[in-house]
C-alpha cells in the first residue's frame, strides 16, 4: 500500500465532506491535496493529470479568494451599525457562459491529446485529456458556486475510476468511486440548499 496515495485519499474524502456541505473550507483543503496528487500523478504517468493538478492548486486559491470576498461582513442598511454575511449562493452556469465552455474544452482536449502523444509516454492520452479537460471545467464551475459542477464531477469521476483502475491506483480509484456517489448526492443536496437560498 502506497502511504502517499493514502494520505491522499483521507485528504480528498475531507475536500470532499466540505464540498458537499459548501464550506469554504474545501478550498483550504484543495491546496493540500493537489500538492500530494501531483507526485502520485507523476510517478503513474499520468501527467494530464499532474498538470491539472497544478491547476487545481491554483485555482483553489482562486476559488478561496472567491468564496471570501462574497463572504465579507457588510452593512445591513445605511446608518446600522449591525453588520451580516453576504455569502456567494448557489446558482446555475448563466446561458452566456455554456457555448464558450463548449469550445474551451474541446480545444482544451485537443490540445493535451497532442501534448500527451507527442511529448509524453502516456498510453491513455485521450481519457487523461478527458478527465482533465473536464476538470478544468469543474473547478470553474464550483469556483462559481454553479450547481451544474456536480454533474460535471460525476463524468469526470466515473471515468476516473477505470482509469485509476488501468493505472492501478487502486486507493485512488476507490475514493473516485465514492466521489462518483457523492457528488450525485451532492447535486441533489446543493439543488436544496438553492431553493432555500432562493426563499430567503
Amino acid at each position: 500500500m502506497d502511504i502517499l496515495e493514502l494520505f491522499g485519499v483521507i485528504i480528498g474524502l475531507l475536500y470532499l465532506y466540505f464540498e458537499y456541505k459548501g464550506s469554504i473550507y474545501l478550498w483550504i483543503v484543495g491546496i493540500i491535496m493537489p500538492i500530494i496528487y501531483i507526485k502520485i500523478y507523476h510517478d503513474a504517468g499520468l501527467y494530464a493529470d499532474m498538470g491539472c493538478n497544478i491547476y487545481y492548486l491554483l485555482a483553489s486559491f482562486y476559488g478561496l479568494a472567491v468564496w471570501m470576498l462574497a463572504g465579507r461582513k457588510t452593512k445591513k442598511s445605511a446608518g446600522e451599525n449591525s453588520k451580516q454575511k453576504k455569502e456567494l449562493k448557489i446558482s446555475h452556469v448563466p446561458l452566456k457562459f455554456w457555448f464558450p465552455q463548449a469550445v474551451i474544452s474541446i480545444v482544451v482536449f485537443f490540445i493535451m491529446v497532442y501534448v500527451l502523444k507527442t511529448y509524453t509516454n502516456s498510453n491513455v492520452p485521450y481519457w487523461d485529456s478527458f478527465t482533465t479537460t473536464l476538470s478544468i471545467i469543474g473547478m470553474w464551475q464550483l469556483a462559481r458556486k454553479y450547481i451544474e459542477q456536480w454533474l460535471t464531477w460525476i463524468a469526470v469521476d466515473a471515468v476516473s475510476v477505470v482509469l485509476y483502475c488501468y493505472k492501478g491506483l487502486y486507493l485512488t480509484a476507490i475514493l473516485f468511486f465514492i466521489y462518483t456517489l457523492i457528488a450525485v448526492a451532492g447535486y441533489f443536496k446543493w439543488q436544496s440548499m438553492m431553493e432555500k437560498e432562493s426563499l430567503s
